[in-house]
Formats: structure tokens, C-alpha cells, sequence
């Protein structure tokens, strides 16, 4: 059964009072005024921040994808590469972000392109880990399409990292998914690595 509009309105407006609240919090523990001008509305702008930058939680593949699934005698590699997004890790709710590219090889169905990034943005708009993300992403084309082989590739900047603990600038990580033909065939991959110039 699907949420009406005023049910989903509701229950966004009563997520953003709790964490509001929650925010409001932090700020004293830090030792902060919440009531001082420049942190009078941060709470509210924070709540509506997070529910904003992990709405992926809300998203169903399905009804994102919604038959844009095709008949089509192709077999050759379909990339889409340079997808940014931007995604917050789960250890520390520090951000990362960076680029995704992604790799398919056709067996009798094609995805309208449009929503290779869509489906990299469900999964990033959710707390995450790299190595994680990395695997939906292929593990979804996988499931919806049956091709004979998914790459995906996603390089990213830490914030966790970067700001904090090692300090380490400059350090992008590199993550990989290869399934079926990218796995099983190097020259296929080659090929994949050449397209997105790696």
C-alpha cells in the first residue's frame, strides 16, 4: 500500500522535530548556545539536511527504474562514467564523495540510460561505505537486467580521513565491482579500465 502525500509530509515533519531536538542537543554538549542568532535555526536545518542526504532509505529500485527496462538485441559494453555523488560514511557521518563509473554488457535487455545514475545516487543517499555502495550498484544491474557481465568503479575523496584521524590528503580510494564477463574475461575488463581511463 502506498503512503498518501499529507502521510509522508507528516511523517517527514514529525523526523525533523525528533532530530531537531536531537541536534539541538549536541549543540549544548559542545558547549554551544542553540539560542545564540547564528545557531537559532541550525537544528532544523540540520534535521532536514540528513533526511535530505539519506532519502535513498525511501527509495524503491522498482518504482525508480519503472519499466524503463527494454528489449534489445545488443551485446556490446554500455558505459556511463563520471557520475558524481556525494554520500555520508556510517562510522563517522562525515561525508564522501567522488565519482562512479559504470559497465554493463547487454544480453537481449538495455536500461535506459538516465537511470544508471539515479540508482548510484539511491545508494549513496544512505549511510554507506565505499566497498558497500560499490557492490549494490552492480549487485541491482545484475539482478534487473541478467547481462552477461557488470563493472562498477567508484573513486572518492573521505572527509573521515581527511579531516580527522590519519589526516591523509590527497588519498582518494578506489573500489571495484566486477561480475560475470568483467570478471571472468581480462580483456573485457581492460576494456572497461581503458573507457574510464584508469
Amino acid at each position: 500500500m502506498t503512503a498518501s502525500i499529507d502521510d509522508i509530509l507528516k511523517e517527514n515533519s514529525g523526523k525533523t522535530e525528533r532530530l531537531a531536538h536531537l541536534v539541538k542537543e549536541v549543540l549544548e554538549i559542545l558547549g554551544e548556545n542553540p539560542g545564540r542568532e547564528g545557531l537559532a535555526k541550525t537544528p532544523e536545518r540540520v534535521a532536514k539536511s540528513l533526511l535530505e542526504l539519506t532519502e535513498g532509505y525511501a527509495t524503491d529500485i522498482d518504482s525508480l527504474i519503472n519499466r524503463a527496462v527494454f528489449q534489445e538485441n545488443y551485446n556490446e559494453m554500455v558505459v556511463v562514467k563520471d557520475i558524481r555523488f556525494y554520500s555520508l560514511c556510517e562510522h563517522h557521518l562525515l561525508p564522501f564523495f567522488g565519482t562512479a563509473h559504470v559497465a554493463y554488457i547487454p544480453k537481449g535487455k538495455i536500461i535506459g540510460l538516465s537511470k544508471i545514475p539515479k540508482i548510484v545516487q539511491v545508494f549513496a543517499k544512505r549511510l554507506q561505505v565505499q566497498e558497500r555502495m560499490t557492490q549494490q550498484i552492480a549487485t541491482v544491474l545484475e539482478q534487473k537486467l541478467s547481462p552477461l557481465g557488470v563493472a562498477v568503479a567508484i573513486e572518492a575523496r573521505h572527509l573521515c580521513m581527511e579531516m580527522r584521524g590519519a589526516k591523509s590528503h590527497d588519498s582518494p580510494t578506489v573500489t571495484s565491482a566486477m561480475l560475470g564477463a568483467f570478471h571472468d574475461n581480462h580483456r573485457t575488463r581492460e576494456e572497461f579500465l581503458a573507457f574510464i581511463g584508469r
